[in-house]
């Protein structure tokens, strides 16, 4: 990961020198582990701090501050999950983040990262569709499934009036119509800003047809 990329980094988040240095343990670890359990692709590695970082934060920069609970699904490397924790221990310390991964070695990693980098969440290391209702105020997730699949999980975890922050990318709407079909829902699409094909939708009122 270069300098480069951590510098960009920072100038696109204000974020203090304890949570940079939490973030710097947590990109020595993702490197560190990477080679045994492809927890991110070999190509992306070095731009991590851009292509998973800050790709991260920009979904943790859409929820409103005063949130309580937070659920990401299908963790995998910690994104979004594990960077929203890390900064919400400063930003937000009344937020309790959860992070469902059902692969055990996937789940080992993030637990060491939560360790090492003094980080409170909870890892779940289940599928999503098995575990009881968690009623998050947000719930996440980032190259998971088809929409119409998360808003099943959406619907099962939030709270009533809770929100779906779910990163798509270019073939966004044809998902959102294949979705419409089974999902009534409210959907705001905010640009990404680390992928012009990219977004962020925000979505509530989850109901089925």
């Amino acid at each position: 990961m270069t300098d480069q990329a951590r510098d960009e980094f920072l100038e696109q988040n204000n974020v203090s020198r304890e949570t940079l240095e939490r973030l710097d343990c947590y990109a020595g670890l993702l490197r560190k582990w990477n080679p045994a359990i492809n927890l991110v692709s070999k190509s992306t590695i070095d731009a991590a701090w851009g292509r998973h970082f800050h790709d991260s934060a920009q979904v943790f920069d859409l929820a409103s501050s005063d949130v309580e609970s937070w659920v990401d699904f299908g963790s995998g490397g910690g994104f979004p999950g594990l960077i929203v924790a890390i900064l919400a221990k400063e930003a937000s310390p009344q937020l309790k983040v959860t992070l469902v991964e059902s692969d055990v070695r996937k789940a080992a990693f993030l637990s060491t990262v939560a360790r090492e980098t003094g980080v409170n969440v909870a890892i779940l290391a289940e599928r999503v569709e098995n575990i009881e209702p968690l009623k998050a105020d947000i719930v996440s997730a980032r190259a998971l499934a088809p929409l119409a699949v998360l808003l099943s999980f959406a619907e099962r975890h939030l709270r009533c009036g809770g929100t779906a922050l779910f990163q798509k990318g270019a073939m966004y709407e044809a998902e959102l119509r294949a979705a419409s079909e089974v999902w009534n829902f409210k959907c705001d699409a905010h640009a990404s800003t680390t992928d012009a094909n990219a977004v962020i939708l925000e979505i509530g009122d989850i109901a089925r047809v």
